[in-house]
């Protein structure tokens, strides 16, 4: 078993996918996501792996170099950030389009104007209604997990995933993690072997993103949406089978107990709660922190019924009845949902899912609290005063700064 190591984030991520062995890795450099690819490109350079690791011109190149080959039926990687991402877009819908089981690590961070290199949720929000899976992790442990998590549901569901993970806060923090080994990695995620007729052979001709008529396009897009939202289980059983077969030693960070933890969303607090929230990502540590300060379950910041915290790790497929459930078994009378983006104009994306799953399965009240853009501090102190404004604010969206 491997043990525990103390590593920055994103030499956590090289690592594990060093071992995850891709045949084809290409990216572009861009804060806050370089440490991985610079990490990657320092094991090939040192002889370390044999994937191939071509040198890209941009974002653009970079991704449009992978879909060609993983249209070739190899296994494939790529990470970016920000802008990095939205000149990737074309071909981020076209892979998804192609059903190719592609994996990117996105290294959350604000989009220009202005200019930002910190972190929010807003770059992988542009990319939403894309066609992929996006997982988010809450700290270093988690964001292994979910790489190689990924590679089997891409390679599973001939969908593509995205790891995100937030900049700075996890690229370049440290934390104590364990990186299983390719032994280990193997026996959960075995070598790709696409089906005949899924990649490109000269001795099987076929064709990937071919021209649609309106007589087929509706029903190629009603598929991929069907397959994503069939993913939901297939997520919590691979996410099952994982914690099986690599029980790994978890870290202190990731360790805490959990009433509900299955792959797409996590319940952490008493088993009955009169506030909740609802957040993706690395806030949500300093959530859990709030949450074992109170001197019990019923006596936080006077508020009777306890707080708890609904993280959600998987935000495409949104796993809306999966959190309507939780939140009826926890008897959730008030209901924060934090998040680090916004959808400019109406209210935060996640908010707007949120709302749209419990329309008329809960009469909990329903807040939305917009924070950390632009890389603004979340501190203790706010997420306090968000709970104890969440039963009475008269605003369903605010913009918190401190």
């Amino acid at each position: 078993m491997s043990k525990p190591q103390i590593l920055e984030g994103s030499r956590a991520i090289a690592l594990t996918i060093k071992n995850i062995k891709p045949a084809v890795v290409s990216a572009y450099p861009i804060t806050p996501q370089t440490h991985i690819v610079e990490d990657l490109a320092s094991f090939k350079a040192d002889g370390e792996t044999d994937y191939e690791y071509v040198r890209a011109e941009s974002e653009f190149a970079a991704a449009s170099i992978i879909l060609g080959a993983a249209a070739t039926g190899v296994r494939t990687y790529s990470s970016t950030s920000s802008q990095g991402l939205l000149l990737m877009t074309e071909v981020i819908f076209n892979i998804a389009g192609m059903r190719l089981p592609v994996v990117i690590t996105c290294a959350n961070r604000a989009v220009s104007a202005p200019i930002n290199i910190w972190n929010d949720a807003q770059d992988v929000m542009t990319i939403r209604d894309a066609g992929w899976i996006l997982l988010f992790a809450e700290n270093h442990q988690e964001a292994v997990t979910q790489h190689i998590l990924a590679y089997k549901l891409a390679e599973k569901l001939r969908l593509p995933v995205m790891v995100n993970v937030d900049g700075f806060i996890l690229t370049h923090s440290y934390e104590e993690v364990v990186i299983p080994s390719a032994e280990e990695i193997k026996r959960f995620l075995p070598d790709y072997q696409p089906k005949p007729g899924t990649y490109l052979d000269p001795e099987n001709p076929r064709t990937f993103g071919a021209f649609a008529a309106p007589e087929s396009y509706l029903e190629i897009r009603q598929e991929l949406h069907d397959d994503l939202l069939a993913s939901l289980d297939v997520i919590k059983s691979e996410y099952q089978k994982y914690n099986k077969i690599i029980p790994l030693k978890k870290s202190p960070i990731a360790d805490r107990k959990s009433h509900i933890d299955d792959g797409l969303l996590e319940y952490y607090g008493p088993a009955h709660a009169k506030t909740v929230i609802i957040a993706m990502g690395s806030v949500v540590g300093t959530i859990k922190e709030v949450i074992d300060e109170k001197k019990s379950e019923t006596d936080l910041l006077g508020l009777s019924g306890g707080v708890g915290v609904l993280k959600i790790k998987s935000f495409r497929p949104f796993p809306a009845a999966e959190l309507a459930e939780v939140l009826k078994i926890v008897g959730a009378k008030h209901i924060a949902v934090m998040e680090k983006a916004v959808s400019l104009g109406y209210a935060g994306p996640l908010y707007i899912d949120v709302k749209a799953a419990l329309q008329g399965k809960t009469s909990a009240t329903v807040k939305n609290f917009i924070v950390g853009l632009g890389g603004r501090d979340i501190t203790k102190k706010m997420i306090k005063n968000i709970i104890a404004k969440t039963p009475n604010s008269g605003k369903e969206v605010e913009f918190v700064g401190k």
